[in-house]
């Protein structure tokens, strides 16, 4: 189902699952990286909202919270992009309002979420429901998940399209991997570990991850997970978002 939302004398069609919430069941699994000696984690059931925070829903954000404007922010904060694709402070292009909100810096995306009594997703957390095809919790072995999400991955300017518009996954979550990148509350800690955050060890990095990876056809997670290991709480990106739990 949609509904209508009348922005600035533009007519945008949303689904009802702007602004809501879904119930992840908890349950263990394999991560890419991140677990001791290959072995599943645990995660506990948890909330997520159903689509990515839009440019409309992020505007309400800054209106409140005006230290975290365009002009305003501290380049300590984000830098010098964020928000690049907003003409000022208060304005983004009309046919945009459902669309991602997209070139926001991991402090700005906390801020928000904290902001509506919520957080960031763990990356664990993220993925365990990044993992869900249309018809079970988790669809890692099915080859046409995989193809789906490399498809998306590949589809120029997504970023630029409405939240919600495709089918949801096993959760009822929409456009997980189809839209943008998303920030998650530990994004550079996975692939280091404990012993070697002070000097990156560089067995975790470029071809030989792979060494240290728990399934080496998960091409997707790949690239999710170098990503997000290439980029610092500061920066904003054209083709990051992110969402909320609780």
């Amino acid at each position: 189902m949609r509904r209508v939302l009348i922005f600035l004398g533009t007519v945008l069609l949303f689904t009802d699952a702007a602004g809501q919430m879904a119930t992840v069941k908890g349950g263990r699994f394999l991560p890419l990286y991140g677990s001791v000696d290959k072995e599943l984690v645990t995660v506990e059931s948890f909330k997520m909202d159903k689509t990515p925070v839009t440019n409309a829903e992020y505007l309400v954000f800054v209106k409140k919270s005006p230290q975290w404007q365009k002009t305003k922010v501290k380049r300590l904060l984000a830098d010098k992009s964020y928000l690049k694709n907003w003409s000022d402070d208060l304005s983004f292009p009309q046919e945009t309002a459902g669309a991602p909100v997209t070139n926001v810096s991991w402090f700005a995306a906390k801020a928000y979420c904290e902001n509506q009594g919520k957080k960031l997703p763990t990356t664990n957390q993220w993925e365990y429901a990044a993992m869900a095809g249309y018809n079970k919790a988790d669809s890692r072995k099915d080859s046409l998940y995989n193809a789906r999400i490399i498809a998306a991955y590949e589809e120029p300017r997504t970023y630029l399209k409405q939240t919600g518009q495709k089918k949801p996954n096993f959760w009822g979550i929409y456009d997980m991997n189809e839209l943008v990148w998303e920030w998650t509350s530990d994004f550079s800690s996975i692939m280091i570990s404990g012993e070697n955050r002070d000097n990156n060890d560089m067995k975790l990095f470029c071809g030989a991850g792979s060494l240290n990876a728990s399934d080496l056809m998960n091409y997707a997670a790949f690239m999710r997970y170098a990503f997000r290991n290439s980029i610092k709480a500061s920066y904003t990106i054209t083709n990051l978002g992110f969402r909320c739990i609780n």
